[in-house]
């Protein structure tokens, strides 16, 4: 911490006087720099926050897609397939077909 005090006393510029000033104007410009992209009402902060729901959005429809391609895939297996649309039918609506046994079990 020592040497960051001394960067801001001129007197010790001696030879590297150039240097140093170049180093505070540096360290002056990178704050303001980093003072307008946090306190201005577009900041680096709505920036990061954006692209973080961005990227959550875009994994959701992601997600969305593939459920679809499944439900997709289900319709043209019930619409094509009599077997599978009759399973569906009797373990999804409780249906039944002429002659089944039908046996009620009441919830708890």
């Amino acid at each position: 911490m020592g040497k960051f005090k001394d960067i801001w006393d001129r007197s010790k510029d001696g030879n590297r006087r150039e240097q140093r000033s170049f180093v505070r104007y540096a360290i002056v410009a990178t704050l303001l720099c980093l003072l307008f992209l946090c306190v201005k009402k577009d900041n680096l902060i709505t920036w990061i926050s954006s692209g973080v729901t961005l990227h959550r959005q875009t994994r959701q429809i992601e997600e969305y897609r593939r459920e679809n391609a499944e439900l997709e895939k289900r319709i043209v297996d019930l619409t094509d397939d009599r077997d599978s649309l009759e399973r569906f039918a009797r373990e999804r609506l409780q249906f039944a077909a002429p002659g089944d046994d039908v046996y009620i079990i009441p919830d708890r």
